[in-house]
């Protein structure tokens, strides 16, 4: 479900933003339910281990992070319970027409992986560059300018108020589960050191310079500020799109980079084993009070 509905900034959201949702769009949907918004499985002690369902497609590859996150399911299951706990708690505050801002649809990236890497849909690039699709970007944007503007009048104290009473009732996430998203974040970001990593990005770099580019990284070319209108997508930007296909499906850039942060994922979580375990414990609770109140 979405956030409460507060004054927000509407937001076209392009491609490399597109590339951010789709990072954190699982955590989001459960760590962020429901708090207002200012302006502007393994079992044990076992580690995950990755597991791409489907080598030629990102979207489908599953990081070791991953088994302790909370499913879509889950997340739903919980924002839902939240939204309907806060209704409810409204009302009885003297605000019946309040309701939460409208769910955001899905852009870019659906899952931790898709996009997580860069672009990998060549039909997708071939229409749309480094943007998401036309249709996707439109309901955003509209989803986003529909939870805007709060017009029931409702006290922001007596909100605030109803948030932390629904926070008693059905949390929306636990202390320990930012370790998640550190352990997520530090392994992207030290993969790009990896030995292996900076190989195949040369040989990306090259094959794109004997198209006619002259990139570093995969990355340069998606964030060429070139290409960040979100409402314009250019012939050359299609064309840079392509070209960073056909070189990334060339030296398997994803893959290489994947197995290398699946590696980093692998150590750090076998050091914080206990702490993740509690994380996964934390879930579960959390989703039984949401199963509870949903009865």
């Amino acid at each position: 479900m979405a956030q409460s509905r507060k004054p927000t900034v509407k937001v076209a959201v392009p491609a490399l933003v597109a590339a951010a949702v789709g990072v954190v769009a699982l955590s989001a949907a459960w760590s962020g339910a429901h708090r207002p918004v200012q302006p502007s499985p393994v079992t044990g002690r076992q580690v995950a281990q990755a597991q791409p369902a489907n080598p030629a497609d990102p979207a489908g590859w599953k990081l070791p992070i991953e088994a302790y996150l909370p499913t879509k399911a889950q997340a739903r299951l919980v924002a839902g319970s939240r939204d309907d706990l806060l209704d409810k708690c409204m009302a009885d505050a003297g605000s019946p027409t309040w309701t939460p801002s409208p769910d955001l649809p899905e852009i870019g990236g659906k899952t931790l992986t898709d996009w997580r890497y860069g672009i990998h849909d060549a039909a997708l690039a071939a229409k749309r560059g480094y943007h998401p699709d036309a249709a996707e970007q439109t309901a955003y944007d509209s989803a986003m300018e529909a939870g805007a503007v709060d017009t029931s009048g409702a006290d922001a104290a007596v909100l605030d108020g109803c948030v932390t009473q629904v926070d008693g009732q059905v949390p929306a996430t636990t202390a320990k589960a930012a370790l998640v998203q550190q352990i997520s974040g530090d392994a992207f970001v030290q993969s790009e050191q990896a030995s292996e990593v900076v190989a195949v990005f040369a040989q990306w770099s090259s094959c794109m310079k004997d198209k006619g580019y002259t990139y570093a990284k995969p990355m340069d070319a998606s964030d060429d500020a070139r290409f960040n209108d979100p409402g314009t997508v250019t012939d050359t930007e299609i064309a840079t799109a392509t070209a960073d296909i056909e070189c990334r499906d060339k030296y398997h850039v994803e893959k290489t980079w994947f197995d290398a942060e699946s590696a980093l994922q692998r150590t750090a979580i076998a050091q914080h084993q206990a702490e993740l375990d509690q994380v996964k414990a934390d879930t579960a609770r959390i989703v039984a009070r949401a199963e509870a109140a949903a009865r």
